[in-house]
């Protein structure tokens, strides 16, 4: 792989810190609501800020290390000619082939199914910078998975958050405490309800760009974010990784990156060098253990540090043997508040049901406890709608929330919206950063339903043997006295008023081929509650006939129909001279 060290200004340079300021006050003065605190990291609510206990599961990253190189203050121009070296500008408006590629088509994903998100890809390359270099530079194979693991450093609170291991080290490979894992640097705990199957191989893999970018976009979204507002934006990159330095990096390389960029091929990328933990975030994989029978490769030797003088000999000869230096006492640690956590315990979550496109009346509520039944305060709580039976979502979308328990111990989740699914679904419950078995609640929706159908009109509705009627059929739902909209209804020609069979004879509508129906199903109000019928056809029997519509709620309305002779004019009278 070929890397690309040194090639831009130094984050030290007057150039670069003017244009980090510049951003700053950008930043600063489009963001309303956003609060920073003594550490310079900001808050912006909708989980953008840490838990106290430092589990870091407000983020998608956990907060984990990041790299500070800003942009160059030029303006990039087009790919330089092969063989003619780049220029600095140049060199870092190039992205890797297929980091790229994953970018764009996650950003047309979300265009697809979030367009009111209206997510820019070059937001995606702007954080994927910042977070791994373009996955270092571009190192990934055909399929787009890093071809060695990007991992960030272990989160067990020493400069870091504090997160104890939530995957059994299956994506991270540490089975004590998480790591920021793959390109985009999504932490195990946030890729469980985060992750994404970018490239359709049936995989949700955080070390592939194409999953990993589409995640990232997702993430992005969330709360019904709309990214073509700043103060959105904003709220949305803090949500990434809650720190105001961090904000003000991904801005400066989102607006390079829509001034311009160019394709290079994988591995060619350049690299970052300077990180906000100080280190060069070179280390992107576990560094084993050497084997005790297996002697170590040695590495290249470094100046070799003063051997310690010798102690005197005491007087009168002999020898001394050092005393070894006793430890240290062993401090006592304080268990963070959700290591005091023992259990879940419902607290009065009423009965969970709404009507398809409805919201729920009841909230899910849950309290953590410790194994004596004291109430925990500050614990971050998890809410996820389970499974693929259903299209509800807590209110701004989503189909997970995060809170953290009030001084009682208390954790409200989200209210609920129903979508158009009717059935039962699973609202589970879990202790972010624990292994403790959670709450399950059923929540049901019920399909959406009328009371009352009434006309729309009072015409006769009549009609001559073998003809059509005139007037075709309209009929508005209501529910409780408003617009019952998006109802099911069925409208049936039936034999009588004590006999809702359907009829054989009389009335009729037509199929798409012209054949007689007397049964119409899978009808629906529309947004107004209306419900307007086909046109009706009469056979050569006369008399009298019924029309009964129904809707799901038990609405019904019957109709009548008339199909007679038409009437014969009288001739006038013959006058005699």
């Amino acid at each position: 792989m070929v890397a690309h060290f040194g090639t831009r200004l130094r984050k030290g340079a007057m150039t670069t810190a003017v244009a980090a300021a510049a951003v700053a006050a950008l930043s600063a003065s489009q963001a309303p609501g956003v609060t920073t605190d003594g550490q310079g990291r900001q808050t912006t609510g909708a989980d953008a800020e840490s838990t106290p206990d430092g589990n870091g599961d407000g983020s998608a990253t956990g907060n984990s290390p990041y790299y500070t190189d800003l942009p160059p203050l030029n303006t990039p121009v087009p790919a330089p000619t092969i063989g003619t070296p780049a220029a600095t500008g140049e060199a870092e408006a190039g992205i890797p082939a297929t980091v790229l590629d994953a970018y764009k088509k996650a950003a047309d994903s979300l265009s697809a199914s979030k367009p009111g998100c209206n997510l820019p890809w070059e937001l995606l390359a702007a954080i994927g910078k910042v977070e791994s270099g373009q996955a270092r530079g571009g190192n990934v194979d055909a399929a787009g998975t890093t071809i060695t693991p990007i991992l960030g450093p272990v989160l067990n609170g020493n400069g870091f958050a504090n997160i104890g291991d939530t995957d059994g080290g299956a994506y991270d490979g540490d089975s004590t405490y998480d790591r920021a894992v793959g390109p985009m640097q999504f932490i195990p705990s946030t890729w469980e309800w985060a992750g994404e199957d970018g490239n359709g191989d049936g995989k949700k893999d955080p070390n592939n760009i194409y999953d990993a970018a589409l995640a990232a976009g997702n993430y992005l979204c969330r709360f019904s974010w709309d990214l073509s507002d700043q103060a959105d934006l904003n709220s949305a990159i803090l949500s990434y990784n809650n720190s105001t330095e961090y904000l003000n990096t991904v801005l400066s390389w989102l607006e390079y990156y829509r001034k311009g960029t160019h394709e290079v091929p994988d591995g060619t990328g350049t690299l970052p060098s300077n990180r906000s933990d100080g280190s060069d975030g070179a280390t992107t994989s576990p560094s084993p253990s050497p084997s005790p029978s297996t002697p170590s490769t040695p590495s290249t030797p470094s100046t070799p540090a003063p051997t310690p003088p010798k102690p005197s000999p005491p007087a009168g000869g002999g020898t001394t043997t050092p005393s070894p230096t006793p430890p240290g006492p062993t401090l006592p640690t304080t268990p963070t508040p959700t290591e005091t956590v023992d259990h879940l315990e419902d607290a009065g979550t009423g009965t969970l049901t709404a009507t398809a496109g409805g919201t729920f009346g009841e909230q899910v509520a849950v309290r953590t406890e410790t194994k004596a039944g004291k109430a925990v305060a500050k614990v971050r709580v998890r809410f996820t709608i389970v499974g693929d039976t259903t299209d509800a979502t807590f209110t701004g979308g989503e189909t997970v929330a995060t809170v953290v328990t009030d001084s009682v111990g208390t954790a409200t989740a989200p209210a609920l919206v129903a979508g158009e699914k009717t059935g039962d679904f699973i609202v589970r419950t879990t202790v972010v950063g624990r292994t403790l078995t959670g709450l399950d609640y059923t929540a049901s929706v019920t399909a959406r339903q009328a009371d009352t159908l009434v006309r729309t009109s009072d015409t006769a509705l009549t009609c001559v043997p073998g003809g059509e009627f005139a007037d075709q059929v309209e009929v508005k739902a209501t529910y409780n006295g408003a617009v019952a909209d998006k109802v099911a209804a069925t409208a049936t020609l039936i034999k009588s008023a004590d006999d809702a069979t359907e009829n054989d004879k009389g009335p009729y509508f037509k199929d798409a081929d012209g054949n007689t129906v007397r049964t119409l199903s899978d009808l629906t109000t529309d947004a107004d509650g209306l419900l307007k019928l086909p046109k009706l056809y009469a056979d050569d029997t006369i008399g009298t006939f019924l029309l009964r519509i129904t809707t799901t709620g038990g609405a019904t309305l019957t109709v009548e129909l008339t199909v007679a002779a038409a009437a014969t004019p009288e001739p006038e009278p013959t006058t005699t001279a």
